[in-house]
């Protein structure tokens, strides 16, 4: 099992906008080979940021790596972020885990 997880710092009071994006927003991930299931997850907020992480659950690192290098991992990408890139605290910051027990 290999996870992938996106972490972004939203303004405080655009939480429910950057809900919406994701909502919204197509990921193509069903058509990826290796691809088990997907989380938004909302974490503290502090008066600076609130913090979300995307939590991707794939079969293997190379099923990952395979979906970065897709047309629907392009897609999923081609907008990133919308129209509000306003709400964003810098970029999201990727972290990956590969299970070992």
């Amino acid at each position: 099992m290999y996870i992938a997880m996106n972490r972004f710092r939203i303004k405080p009071g655009c939480e429910a906008d950057f809900i919406e994006i994701w909502k919204s927003r197509d990921t193509y991930l069903d058509e990826v080979p290796g691809f088990q299931s997907f989380n938004l997850l909302q974490g503290a907020s502090n008066e600076e940021f609130t913090l979300f992480t995307s939590h991707s659950v794939w079969e293997s690192k190379a099923a990952f790596e395979g979906w970065t290098k897709s047309e629907a991992f392009r897609k999923a990408h081609a907008n990133a972020g919308g129209t509000r890139k306003d709400i964003y605290m810098g970029p999201p910051q990727l972290e990956c885990f590969e299970a070992v027990i």
